[in-house]
């Protein structure tokens, strides 16, 4: 492991978490990230000041590295397949982000290899949003560069198309589903694949944001089967090395369809670092590093809350109500370093746990909004 020096592209939440995990597994850490004030500026043992989508940056950082990951997908993916192609242990591998990374061609792929989607359309510009009128209600989605709601919007008819994107886009056909769900799997360098149990995400309904989860989802045995089978099968004929998390609405008349994927550590997974026996993050340490993956099994039920900055708020941030909160039973808090708050930013997370789902669904909704993050 002393020998090990890991590359990490994106220095915000998710690499600091990374970081927490790695430190456990004594490796030399380096992290790549357009702002100076990253989450992960202080906690690896190189921080690179620069942008993740320039290729000579990535190429230059990838070279002091002996094994390189990604916190998030907007990076510069043929940098990457130079770096592999000069021996860098690269995971996810270049040629899965390049798909993954165009959500017009993740769609095609899950077309292409039997995986339940939406039905969607391809566009290039308004004239074409024009000529397929017929098939709203939808969603269109960019291509690329979308993340947490942002490059999605929804049109319904005509009137709407004000508000429609320019730029190359999905047209994916509004679902009608019950339960919104989510699958983490991991896969190591040998093959080896094991997947997390089904969480259930309910969305925030104005940001588009994953307000809470729910670990075990509330669905049937059957339906939770299907969903890590399908997880499973998307994992695999990606070619994936490390995680892929595999969001996944459950239709009403029992279908499950994959809405999206991506491929790294996960908000709908951030629970497992205090209620399953392995953490996400750890286990996509192990898969990346080929080692065995561990133990996917929770220790009991969980909630998620995610802590946004609160509307109508700019500034330094202020924890309103954090010790009332954390003084719960079974309640522990992860802030994400982030020393400035606006509205609806992610500034951290709540993991609550509890013997039953009953009562970890209730002790949640008490202290949900017991703490405010003001400035």
């Amino acid at each position: 492991m002393n020998a090990i020096r890991l590359g990490i592209l994106g220095g915000g939440q998710l690499g600091r978490m990374l970081l927490q995990a790695g430190i456990d597994y004594n490796l030399y850490t380096l992290v790549l990230d357009p702002d100076e004030h990253a989450p992960c500026r202080h906690l690896c043992e190189e921080f690179v000041h620069g942008d993740f989508k320039d290729y000579d940056t990535v190429y230059a950082f990838g070279k002091r590295c002996t094994h390189l990951t990604i916190e998030i997908e907007h990076v510069n993916v043929e940098a990457l397949f130079a770096l592999e192609q000069e021996g860098v242990q690269v995971y996810p591998k270049p040629a899965s982000l390049r798909t993954i990374q165009d959500k017009g061609l993740q769609k095609e792929f899950f077309q292409q290899h039997s995986i339940p989607t939406a039905d969607f359309r391809l566009l290039q510009d308004s004239a074409e949003l024009e000529a397929n009128l017929g098939f709203l209600p939808a969603f269109q989605k960019l291509r690329k560069g979308g993340y947490d709601g942002n490059g999605v919007t929804r049109l319904t008819s005509k009137e709407d198309l004000g508000k429609a994107f320019q730029a190359p886009t999905v047209l994916e056909k509004l679902v009608e589903f019950e339960t919104e769900i989510s699958v983490i799997c991991a896969r190591n360098v040998q093959g080896e694949v094991k997947a997390f149990p089904v969480v259930e995400q309910v969305m925030h309904p104005e940001h588009n944001l994953v307000d809470y989860l729910l670990a075990p989802a509330q669905v049937a045995y059957k339906l939770q089967r299907m969903a890590i089978e399908i997880a499973t099968h998307v994992t695999t004929a990606l070619d994936i090395v490390g995680l892929l998390a595999v969001e996944m609405f459950v239709t009403p008349d029992g279908q499950i369809l994959v809405n999206e994927v991506a491929p790294r550590p996960h908000n709908s997974g951030h629970h497992t670092m205090k209620a399953n026996a392995t953490s996400q993050f750890e286990q996509h340490l192990r898969a990346i590093l080929g080692l065995p993956l561990g133990d996917t099994e929770p220790h009991c039920p969980a909630v998620l809350v995610n802590l946004l900055g609160e509307a109508g708020y700019s500034g330094e941030a202020v924890y309103e109500g954090l010790a009332e909160t954390i003084g719960e039973p079974g309640v522990y808090i992860h802030l994400y370093g982030k020393k400035f708050t606006r509205p609806f930013r992610k500034m951290g997370h709540l993991t609550v746990l509890a013997p039953t789902v009953e009562e970890v669904k209730q002790k949640a909704d008490t202290i949900k909004n017991r703490l405010k993050i003001i400035a």
